[in-house]
């Protein structure tokens, strides 16, 4: 990674879909060059992959919860692998302590994430404790990842 590489990561995660031809005249680099560092870091695995970002309150998902789940540590990769495949999951973590799950959750409503945290958080013997706090407001964003 060098300058121009980082520079050209700043650029995508503001817009992933900057042609190559404006990733030149931003970096006052040939168009082919700004094709083939990002091929570079698409091939080297930096850039994983170009995606859309949503605004989820525009699909009427409202409630945003973040989620600490202390978990049996012999239930904890299990765990983590069912709530991966609930769709109010929209970001899961296994933390260092290895019994530790933090998950951030979107729902639609308050009583849509009761029902989730129900049937899928609530009376499980290897669940040891849960803490739940809902967001009141996003001060910053990291959109697209961290800045290079």
């Amino acid at each position: 990674m060098n300058k121009l590489d980082n520079a050209l990561l700043n650029l995508l995660i503001k817009d992933g879909r900057m042609s190559y031809a404006e990733l030149a005249r931003e970096l006052e680099i040939s168009r082919a060059h700004a094709r083939d560092r990002v091929q570079h870091l698409v091939d080297s695995g930096v850039i994983e992959q170009f995606t859309a970002v949503v605004n989820p309150t525009k699909l009427g998902k409202v409630i945003s919860t973040f989620v600490d789940l202390k978990v049996a540590p012999y239930a904890i990769e299990a765990m983590a692998e069912e709530l991966g495949e609930c769709h109010e999951v929209i970001n899961l973590y296994i933390m260092s302590d290895l019994r530790s799950l933090h998950m951030h959750t979107l729902t639609d409503s308050q009583e849509t994430f009761d029902r989730f945290a129900r049937e899928r958080l609530l009376g499980r013997e290897e669940v040891i404790s849960v803490n739940c706090t809902t967001l009141l407001s996003r001060i910053k964003h990291g959109r697209g990842g961290a800045k290079i």
